[in-house]
């Protein structure tokens, strides 16, 4: 006697393995679109205030003024993304939001293990160069996932970051200013006029 088939899955159970793939598939191909415009303007005010007071290139004061003023940048970044994301209706923690991560992260790791290299070799005036490239890279990479012009903003800060190891050390502030204070303000009213938050 031949073996009974086996029932067939209820359709209603077809259909929502059909819904879960279709909304993890579109989930995958969807752009990361909570980097924050506002909070990138707020970044630029901190790197501002920082190149305000930091003092010359090298020194200890400079050095803490710029970590300190990295935490506050992050914490902004942070609390603005959350926002956007909130407003937005769209989960903080989404797939889109781990592969920028993912994009995001190891050049900023690398620009901490870089940090302790350059001020244990007594490089320090020249962080400017590191921090700006790497940054830069980190934007780039993330951005691929990202509105069109986040990779835009990575690639200046690239441009930047090499300039100011072509400059003098003594401009290193300057090109700090310039690019987390200056180029994140101007890319944080772009980002903010074209894609909100």
């Amino acid at each position: 006697m031949p073996d009974a088939p086996e029932p067939l899955p209820a359709l209603h159970a077809h259909a929502m393995d059909n819904l879960r793939f279709i909304r993890q598939t579109m989930e995958r191909a969807a752009p990361f679109t909570a980097v924050p415009g506002w909070g990138g303007v707020g970044i630029g005010v901190v790197g501002l205030a920082a190149a305000a007071s930091a003092g010359a290139p090298g020194s200890t004061a400079w050095l803490g003024v710029w970590l300190g003023a990295a935490v506050v940048a992050s914490a902004v970044g942070v609390v603005t993304m959350a926002r956007k994301a909130r407003a937005s209706a769209s989960p903080v923690m989404s797939q889109p939001f781990r592969r920028f991560a993912l994009a995001y992260i190891p050049a900023l790791a690398a620009g901490v293990v870089l940090t302790a290299v350059f001020v244990e070799n007594g490089q320090t005036a020249r962080l400017p160069g590191c921090w700006l490239l790497l940054y830069g890279t980190a934007v780039a990479a993330g951005g691929a996932l990202s509105v069109r012009v986040v990779p835009v903003m990575g690639l200046a800060f690239m441009l930047l970051g090499t300039a100011a190891f072509a400059a003098p050390a003594a401009w290193g502030n300057a090109f700090m200013a310039a690019g987390f204070g200056g180029l994140h303000m101007v890319f944080g009213l772009i980002i903010a006029r074209r894609y909100g938050g």
